[in-house]
């Protein structure tokens, strides 16, 4: 099974945490949140997020890592990268609610099939929603009635 840690800009990171234990309340050992504060500097960062690793290593089971960042190129994204090893960590920036719940259901998938099926998750769960009635419809009658009031 694989492990999850979260690095965001406070409080985005225990934020998904807790999202994640609303709808998936077993998976408490396995995905840490670690919420960037603005006063600290990055290293003080890069030692809690190494403590939180190296816990998440000693979780019976785990045999791997996927580290989830809210912001490419911010510090939560900084410091993951000086986390991860391409092997038994991965690193995602861009991290969203859909891609975080995709990735605690697959937690129990290799390491590299748990990457894809978040990256997948996180974009499919982006999309525009039309506010507004389509076009081309004929208006119904109380329709008619209630554009007539408006004008």
């Amino acid at each position: 099974m694989n492990a999850i840690l979260l690095i965001a800009h406070a409080p985005l990171a225990n934020a998904l945490r807790q999202c994640a234990l609303h709808v998936f309340p077993d998976c408490g050992s396995t995905v840490v949140a670690i919420d960037v504060q603005p006063n600290l500097q990055p290293e003080e960062t890069l030692g809690a997020a190494r403590i939180a690793l190296d816990q998440l290593g000693q979780v019976a089971q785990v045999t791997g890592v996927l580290v989830l960042t809210d912001i490419f190129g911010a510090t939560p994204s900084n410091v993951a990268q000086k986390l991860v090893d391409g092997v038994k960590t991965r690193l995602i920036t861009g991290v969203n609610l859909p891609m975080l719940l995709r990735a605690v259901s697959y937690r129990h998938e290799p390491l590299e099939t748990l990457v894809s099926r978040a990256v997948i998750g996180g974009t499919q769960g982006v999309m525009q929603v039309a506010t507004t009635p389509p076009r081309q419809q004929p208006l119904r009658n109380h329709d008619q009635e209630e554009h007539d009031h408006q004008q």
